[in-house]
């Protein structure tokens, strides 16, 4: 797990870093503005549903159905498991594409009312939404080309294929988008043009194994159905977090321009800590606890399990300091350049500061989620989902109603609602905050019915590991306080000031929390062994 770990964050690290050049890129050329936001929303759109039909329901429902086959069965069974579900899924998703291309209006409305009251706006969300649509078919293959390589513990390709995506982003907005009339809709054929080029790269990593074959319809065949029985309660079960997203993404129209892309901004420090290692944690972990499982290796699943929880933490918990305290220094340092202004950079470090908060209960819920999975357990996390969903929007009004209550001019307020909230900037705030409190909510309720479920059986070791990690983070965070404290303003000096301090700040926190744990007893090879 240890190796898979370390390949698939390895390269997964790679695409993260692409993607934050990508949104450097982005931000520079085009500023924080209404075009902006009409691209986030018709990328969140697609990008949301990928995740819901590909890397959330559909890999968590395939994985354990095609290690159970590949521990019990013959290798020609898996050939047609990988075909019949191929041909299913690709014709199910072309239907939806087709039904979003055909009611790309209606789904803009649905996603960004705050965008009908403007028709350039909404129009352009229209455009791009139809270029980005056909998106989801494409990356949805690729994750099941990429959940089969998982299961042969192959995690490198799979894991860098989205960088494919992020330099067709990078070399639209630089090279495409000044031939165009309309420069943002250059990123919507990036898009298109991504989705298709990634899975045409990890077709050749099948052929090796010798798993690919040609599509065929295959919805009455009992594997299908299997993992299709398992997919439709993981459809909302794996992907809380993305329709609380979008939820946001709703609230977020009625706010000021730009907002969309300030938070669209925080999610991309977030993929960082919790791609490289929360999604990377639970992607490894899946197909060993399935093993587990299917060999009824109880002793095994605990021990993988507690590994995969005690790692999260070790990365999580320093991460989110790190980015709530560093939080303008960063935005500053990675996106205020061209178009993009100090203004900007406060706006999108309040996203940061709210939003990272929740970092370490997004990354354990990822590490948690495939202990129910390997069981075949889809229904459990349905329960902890919904309920999280539903306090997602509950927190989004009550922290709404409390920052227009403190931040809100009082003549604004006694005015139209709707009119208040799209002038005063920095509302966002309470979308971040909200989804983070959600997160903890959904956590502890995986929590306490995996306990209950008696699958986990702690292992010695946590007090001491506790204190630890503590000890190491109260450490890490004075240190970045001093160093807050004799920096500079990183919103008015130059570029080069604001690299070298940055650079300062997190070689010099991260140095201190590794310096701490190893004072306080840690050792690399109680991971190594555990």
């Amino acid at each position: 797990m240890l190796r898979g770990l370390l390949s698939f964050g390895s390269m997964t690290m790679v695409s993260r870093v692409f993607g934050l050049v990508r949104d450097i890129v982005i931000s520079s050329v085009f500023g924080a503005n209404a075009a902006t936001d009409a691209f986030w929303v018709a990328f969140r759109i697609p990008n949301f549903m990928r995740r819901l039909f590909a890397e959330g329901s559909f890999t968590t429902a395939f994985v354990p159905v095609f290690t159970e086959i590949k521990e019990t069965r013959p290798h020609a069974d898996l050939k047609t498991l990988i075909s019949r579900t191929a041909g299913t899924l690709g014709g199910v998703l072309l239907v939806v594409v087709g039904l979003g291309m055909l009611f790309t209006p209606q789904v803009a409305m649905l996603f960004s009312p705050g965008a009908v009251d403007e028709p350039q706006k909404f129009a352009l969300t229209v455009q791009l939404l139809r270029l980005t649509f056909p998106f989801l078919m494409f990356v949805s293959l690729t994750a099941l080309a990429g959940g089969a390589l998982n299961s042969f513990h192959r995690f490198g390709m799979p894991a860098l294929a989205p960088v494919i995506l992020n330099l067709c982003m990078i070399a639209a907005a630089l090279w495409l988008s000044p031939l165009l009339q309309t420069p943002i809709l250059a990123l919507g054929w990036a898009i298109l043009i991504g989705g298709i080029v990634q899975l045409l790269f990890l077709l050749p990593q099948l052929g090796k194994l010798d798993l690919l074959a040609l599509p065929r319809w295959g919805a009455r065949h009992p594997d299908v159905r299997r993992v299709m029985r398992l997919m439709v309660p993981t459809l909302f079960g794996s992907s809380v977090a993305q329709i609380n997203l979008l939820l946001d993404t709703v609230i977020a129209s009625l706010l000021v321009a730009g907002s969309q892309t300030w938070l669209s901004q925080a999610d991309r420090f977030l993929e960082l800590p919790l791609g490289v290692f929360g999604i990377a944690l639970g992607t490894v972990i899946l197909p060993t606890l399935s093993r587990h499982h299917v060999n009824t290796d109880h002793a095994g699943f605990s021990k993988a399990l507690d590994w995969g929880l005690r790692t999260t933490l070790m990365i999580a918990v320093p991460a989110m300091l790190g980015l709530m305290l560093l939080s303008v220094p960063l935005v500053a340092t990675l996106f205020q350049h061209g178009q993009f202004k100090p203004f900007d950079t406060r706006m999108a470090a309040l996203s940061v500061f709210g939003l990272s908060f929740g970092l370490p209960a997004f990354a354990l819920v990822k590490v948690i989620l495939p202990a129910f999975y390997a069981r075949q357990d889809t229904r459990t996390p349905v329960r902890a989902g919904v309920a999280s969903l539903v306090a997602n929007m509950v927190f989004n009004v009550i922290f709404l109603a409390i920052l227009f209550h403190l931040w809100v001019p009082r003549d604004l307020q006694q005015g139209s609602i709707l009119a208040a909230l799209a002038r005063v900037p920095g509302l966002h705030f309470a979308l971040g905050l909200a989804s983070a409190v959600a997160s903890y909510l959904n956590l502890a309720l995986l929590w306490r019915w995996l306990g209950k479920a008696g699958v986990y059986e702690r292992q010695p070791g946590w007090g001491r590991f506790v204190l630890r990690l503590s000890t190491a983070c109260a450490a890490m965070a004075a240190a970045l306080l001093a160093g807050r404290h004799w920096a500079p303003d990183f919103t008015v000096v130059p570029l080069t000031d604001r690299l070298i301090w940055l650079g300062v700040l997190v070689i010099g926190g991260g140095l201190v929390y590794l310096a701490a744990m190893v004072l306080v007893g840690f050792r690399w090879r109680e991971l190594r062994e555990h």
